[in-house]
């Protein structure tokens, strides 16, 4: 397989958004270490199965994107394998449900080592992937996207990958989870907010289109900065360490990226918008892994 065939499966997996499945694990996996220990095996399966449902869900959405007649060649974005590169659209969805399956075989390993209870989670968060693009009704084509995604990619994940390792669930967790939910619909909305003058003329009814540009730029600054307040609250109520703080130092980028939206409306320049955000997320949910190993250290 040539270089160039290979960039093309590549861009397919989407890469850069799948900060939004590694992240929520390395949280809730940071959050119970200190207490509750650290399980190797459970902790690589919840990896590569949140991967996975990434995956698929970037795959099921360049589907029925291009189903619908939303993509064309001259879309902006690292999709667009089917319509640029000639992918076969029946392989693209094959993929995806290749990639749903091995989710699913993970999951059933998981859940026989801890709780079948997990699959009912599970199942929900691979429906939200399937549902966000696929379906009669896709998520994606309403106000409600990027909440049920950053809410299943999120404080779902992280939860998850917390009772993994804890075996229960805290209040504690559920809170530090909120940041990480609120910095991965940032990343949806940045998209939704590039896209609107294309997802108009494919009769999507996102946020940003309902609200308006102008809105969208408030809310989407908003969103970080109701990130930024939350990590300093849990700071102050000792629920984070001091160390913690260091998320903070992602807050010029996210100055950044809120400037271009102001700065531009073309779909080109606001590209790198969308892909500064997701670096910004991976940056943050390491610098909050970090802290959280050196508190285990200084305890």
């Amino acid at each position: 397989m040539t270089n160039q065939k290979l960039g093309v499966w590549w861009r397919l997996f989407r890469p850069f958004t799948l900060t939004a499945s590694i992240v929520p694990v390395l949280i809730g996996t940071g959050l119970a270490i200190p207490s509750y220990g650290f399980h190797t095996s459970l902790f690589i399966a919840m990896f590569l199965a949140s991967v996975l449902i990434q995956s698929a869900t970037n795959m099921f959405n360049e589907y029925f994107d291009h189903k619908r007649g939303l993509d064309d060649e001259n879309m902006v974005g690292i999709a667009g394998t089917i319509v640029r590169d000639g992918v076969r659209p029946k392989l693209v969805l094959a993929f995806g449900w290749i990639s749903i399956i091995l989710a699913l075989l993970l999951g059933i390993y998981l859940c026989s080592q801890t709780s079948w209870w997990l699959a009912l989670i599970g199942a929900v968060c691979m429906s939200i992937g399937y549902l966000y693009s696929g379906g009669p009704w896709p998520l994606a084509y309403t106000p409600f996207g990027e909440l049920a995604a950053a809410t299943a990619m999120g404080p779902a994940i992280v939860l998850i990958a917390f009772y993994l390792q804890a075996g229960t669930i805290t209040w504690r967790a559920t809170l530090v989870s909120i940041p990480i939910g609120l910095l991965i619909g940032a990343i949806l909305l940045a998209n939704n907010i590039r896209d609107m003058d294309q997802d108009v003329k494919g009769g999507r009814r996102t946020i940003a289109i309902l609200i308006g540009r102008e809105r969208g730029r408030i809310l989407f600054g908003s969103v970080f900065a109701a990130a930024y307040v939350l990590v300093v609250v849990l700071v102050v109520l000792h629920l984070l360490t001091f160390w913690a703080l260091a998320v903070l130092a992602t807050i010029p980028t996210a100055i950044y990226v809120t400037r271009l939206y102001y700065q531009f409306t073309e779909p080109a320049k606001l590209h790198a918008a969308v892909k500064g955000t997701s670096n910004l997320l991976f940056r943050f949910g390491v610098l909050m892994f970090c802290a959280m190993m050196v508190s285990m250290i200084h305890m």
